[in-house]
């Protein structure tokens, strides 16, 4: 009997381990665009785990590149399970949503600031405009 409950124990930890190692894969992240001083954004955390792409200092009008290379080296395993909040330069918004839609197949999450709700709701984007069927097939 000790050694069935002993075999049992291994393969839950072993379970465990892989179910642990599974969720970090899975993690959401929420990619906050810039930074912005005095700017509470802890309620998006529901969505995943907050992650800035650019300080507050990030001046895009002056040299785009930089930025553009921080950027899509930040959401380089951006996925469907990710969001981008959009705060911060415009400019930088529009970069971090074709950076993220390039990466992701022309797919991506926002989370969306609702005034008279004080919080956060996710959009899903596609630029692409494609649609799934019962099958699973994409149709444009």
């Amino acid at each position: 009997m000790q050694k069935v409950f002993t075999f049992f124990r291994a393969c839950s930890i072993v379970l465990f381990q892989k179910l642990e190692t599974l969720t970090r894969e899975i993690e959401m992240t929420v990619f906050v665009v810039q930074e912005a001083k005095g700017r509470n954004v802890t309620s998006a955390r529901r969505f995943g785990s907050l992650e800035v792409l650019l300080d507050s200092q990030t001046n895009i009008q002056i040299t785009p590149a930089p930025a553009v290379r921080r950027i899509r080296q930040r959401l380089g395993k951006f996925d469907d399970d990710d969001y981008l909040l959009l705060m911060g330069d415009p400019a930088a918004i529009g970069l971090a949503c074709a950076i993220a839609a390039n990466i992701n197949q022309g797919r991506f999450n926002l989370l969306k600031w609702d005034r008279q709700e004080q919080d956060y709701y996710p959009v899903a984007v596609d630029i692409h405009q494609r649609t799934e069927d019962l099958t699973g097939n994409l149709h444009v």
